[in-house]
């Protein structure tokens, strides 16, 4: 399974396509233009287990990139556009790339120190070595030691410095794929028929790995440069779009665009909408299977792939709240002492018989996500039910101890976005004098109410919560956003809105 099987079969089918139509891949043009950028990367002497980085927007000939050290034997580091200098200065010099592709746009942007070994080659203009240049006097035709590569993606930081992920290569003939991903491609059904959308930013691991997979298989990717709402609706139409990929912040959108918009779309070809990156409130998934029906699949996963598990819609609506059962190693809940918990009891998430991964120079993290008994955590914390079904609570370092009470905000936050005012909500804790911690949420407004920014209309969320939760876990403070700070994966930078609060733990002020 890869494009140069594809490009034999189906040579001018469109492998890739922007959402404007302004950029297409061929998969005549992937397998060349993927060949010709392995033998560049050869003549510059990368070796197997080398690696390059991939500074880029959701350009096209990223994903041509990445497929040129995939089939290399090669690592691949894709780095975000949002990260600060600091960060990618960080990651480039972590992850030993030999060589960058980048934009002279995106370079002229920021302030990044080069390392001096670095080979940087840019798609658009400027001193650097231009990508087109660079290879065009190469063979299109394979490498004779063509071997499967890997990505080496580091986790977007909401905490600390970025860590990178890193797999062992078996160096596997070209075509080869893991366990998981032939499990994926089987329960999403992916193949030649695929028509995908690709709505998230390609430096994120589950659109790279998704689009590649689409590409191994000979399916075509729709992939949109920055996500709309409304935009993506249409290209499900224009399309045909039989999969897709969504984060639960995109289900809020598309939830709050007009009816008529919403009735006005024809969605009927969409047979996978596939989602994952945080947990989704139950009204938004339900409101979701309600409006599209039973194509809602979603999965609970990380950048380390050390487990997953997966549930489909049917079971949605039966076991409200979970992310389904594991299909790739096996759930163990644990606590504090590493000892395996019951069903019902919440505790640390861990894997057992998954993939095993480390973080790339750094053995104390690596340690740190592993229990005596060499189970895996992503640092997640939930509980199983009497079936296997596991239920997330929230990341343990968000964990709210309010007078001794445990208290888990995605709760709270699952609440709020519940009422028709709030778009997306954050809860933490901040210092209190009384109880160590107290409730507090930060909420973004839906458009009708955001000129009601008002004590009352605070009050009135607090309330609401108080209708339907125990007092201890209501925020005893509202503000208002005008946007949370969500990475484009979805992933919230909770850290940066809760900091301010424990820099002078003096100041005890909700």
């Amino acid at each position: 399974m890869h494009p140069g099987l594809h490009s034999q079969l189906r040579p001018n089918k469109l492998a890739f396509v922007s959402d404007d139509g302004e950029q297409q891949t061929t998969y005549r043009q992937l397998d060349e233009q993927s060949n010709q950028t392995a033998h560049f990367l050869s003549s510059l002497g990368l070796k197997h287990r080398d690696g390059i980085a991939i500074l880029l927007d959701n350009d096209l000939r990223f994903l041509t990139i990445a497929w040129a050290a995939q089939r290399s034997g090669l690592y691949f580091t894709p780095i975000s556009t949002f990260f600060q200098a600091m960060e990618v200065n960080y990651i480039l010099e972590n992850c030993e790339a030999r060589v960058l592709f980048t934009k002279q746009s995106i370079l002229d942007q920021t302030d990044l120190t080069l390392p001096p070994h670095l080979t940087v080659v840019t798609l658009d203009r400027g001193p650097s070595l231009s990508w087109d240049t660079a290879i065009s006097d190469f063979p299109v035709t394979p490498q004779a030691d063509a071997r499967e590569g890997a990505e080496m993606i580091y986790s977007s930081g909401t905490t600390g410095l970025p860590k990178g992920v890193r797999f062992d290569l078996a160096l596997s003939p070209v075509g080869t794929v893991s366990d998981l991903i032939a499990k994926r491609i089987a329960m999403h059904c992916v193949d030649d028929n695929t028509k995908y959308l690709s709505t998230a930013p390609l430096y994120h691991s589950a659109p790279l790995r998704y689009n590649l997979m689409v590409s191994r298989l000979g399916g075509t990717s729709v992939i949109m440069r920055k996500f709309d709402a409304q935009h993506a609706l249409r290209l499900i139409e224009q399309h045909r779009i039989t999969h897709s990929q969504w984060v639960p912040t995109m289900f809020n959108r598309l939830l709050s665009l007009p009816q008529a918009v919403r009735d006005s779309t024809d969605i009927s070809s969409l047979q996978y909408a596939i989602h994952a990156a945080a947990p989704c409130p139950i009204e938004v998934k339900q409101a979701m299977i309600a409006w599209w029906g039973n194509i809602l699949y979603e999965y609970y996963s990380g950048t380390e792939s050390n487990g997953s598990t997966a549930i489909t819609s049917a079971e949605s609506l039966t076991h409200p709240g979970s992310v389904g059962r594991a299909f790739h190693g096996t759930v163990r809940i644990l606590d504090d002492h590493y000892n395996v918990l019951p069903a019902g009891a919440i505790g640390g998430v861990y894997f057992e018989n998954g993939t095993d991964f480390s973080y790339f120079k750094d053995e104390a993290k690596t340690a740190a996500a592993k229990s005596p008994q060499g189970f895996t955590t992503l640092g997640d914390l939930g509980y199983l039910d009497d079936a296997g079904y596991l239920y997330l609570k929230d990341r343990k370092s968000f964990m709210i101890i309010s007078g001794g009470v445990n208290i888990y905000p995605q709760e709270i936050e699952d609440l709020l976005v519940s009422h028709e005012a709030v778009l997306d909500a954050a809860v933490f804790g901040v210092p209190d004098a009384d109880f160590g911690e107290a409730v507090k949420a930060v909420v973004e407004l839906n458009p009708p109410y955001k000129n009601q920014e008002t004590d009352a209309l605070a009050e009135k969320l607090i309330a609401f919560c108080r209708a339907n939760l125990s007092h201890i876990k209501c925020p005893k403070s509202i503000e208002f956003i005008e946007t949370l700070p969500r990475h484009p994966t979805g992933k919230l930078y909770k850290a940066k809105l809760r900091a301010p609060y424990w820099e002078n733990r003096s100041s005890l002020i909700i």
